[in-house]
C-alpha cells in the first residue's frame, strides 16, 4: 500500500506474520538504510547477530539494503518470531515499491511461515508430552 503522508512523504507499508508475532513495516526511499525496530534501533533490538541477518535477508536480495530507510513496529510471540514477522514485511514492502517479485518469491520471503504452536491435550502434560508411566 502506497501512501503520502501529511509531510508529503512517500511510503510503501506491508505487514508480515510469524507465529505470533505481527510486525508493521514502513520503506522510507530516502537511501541512508537506517533501520527502525519500536523506536530504537535494529542493534539495540536484536543483539543476535542472526537476527539482524533474518531482517535484512530481503533488502539484500534485491541489492536494496542502502535505497531505504526501515521503520518497523512489531508486537506478540519472541525475538525469532519477531525476526520471521518483520522479514515477512519487509518483502510485502519491497514488491509494493516495485523491486522484484520474483527474487522474492524464490528465495520464500513472500510466502506466510504456517507453523505454529500445537495445543496442549487433556490427559498430557504439553502438546505430546505424557505423565511419567509408573508400574508400581
Amino acid at each position: 500500500m502506497v501512501k503520502l503522508s501529511n509531510k508529503k512523504k512517500l511510503q510503501y507499508w506491508g505487514t508480515g506474520r510469524r507465529k505470533k508475532a505481527i510486525a508493521r513495516v514502513r520503506l522510507l526511499p530516502s537511501g541512508t538504510g537506517a533501520i527502525t525496530i519500536n523506536n530504537r534501533s535494529i542493534d539495540e533490538y536484536f543483539g543476535l547477530d542472526t537476527m539482524k541477518y533474518i531482517v535484512r535477508q530481503p533488502l539484500t536480495a534485491t541489492n536494496t539494503l542502502d535505497k531505504y530507510d526501515m521503520v518497523v513496529n512489531v508486537c506478540g510471540g519472541g525475538y525469532t518470531g519477531q525476526a520471521g514477522a518483520i522479514r515477512h514485511g519487509v518483502a510485502r514492502a519491497l514488491v509494493v515499491a516495485g523491486e522484484s517479485k520474483e527474487v522474492l518469491k524464490k528465495a520464500g520471503f513472500l510466502t506466510r511461515d504456517p507453523r505454529m504452536k500445537e495445543r496442549k491435550k487433556y490427559g498430557l502434560k504439553k502438546a505430546r508430552r505424557a505423565p511419567q508411566f509408573s508400574k508400581r
